[in-house]
């Protein structure tokens, strides 16, 4: 068995929050792109999905303006697969701690059917050295001086 057979024929259950198979997300994921265009793309307009954890966040710093989305419970704010709250034409860019958080989300919008949607490359890190806005983490001392 090849490679490729092995995992096409690998876990085919889907999640049942995302409606995808793993498979299906690696295959579907739309490709990162760099902070400054995502940020570009936010600038006109695009729906900035933050799925990092609270945790994450508070260590990290915040995006301001950013929708916060529990990246394992899309359903919370996209509404289940088949019945969307956000029109799938809606620009989304989504930004986590790293493209192995972002990517899989994007991959499951794609599969929802959300036509525009794009991650960020380097995730918050990649965001806040781009010089885009955010905060400083909240357990930061020299946050409160």
């Amino acid at each position: 068995m090849t490679t490729s057979e092995t995992t096409t024929s690998e876990t085919t259950t889907p999640d049942p929050t995302t409606g995808t198979t793993p498979a299906t997300d690696a295959a579907t994921a739309p490709p990162p792109q760099d902070a400054r265009a995502a940020g570009a793309r936010v600038e006109r307009g695009a729906l900035l999905v933050d799925v990092r954890s609270a945790r994450g966040r508070a260590a990290a710093g915040d995006i301001p303006g950013a929708t916060l989305v529990d990246r394992d419970d899309l359903d919370a704010f996209f509404g289940p697969a088949g019945a969307p709250a956000v029109s799938l034409d809606t620009p989304v860019v989504v930004v986590c701690g790293s493209v192995n958080g972002s990517g899989p989300v994007a991959a499951a919008l794609a599969a929802r059917g959300y036509t525009d949607v794009t991650h960020v490359d380097g995730g918050f890190p990649a965001w806040r050295d781009a010089g885009l806005p955010a905060t400083a983490p909240a357990d930061d001392p020299a946050a409160g001086a």
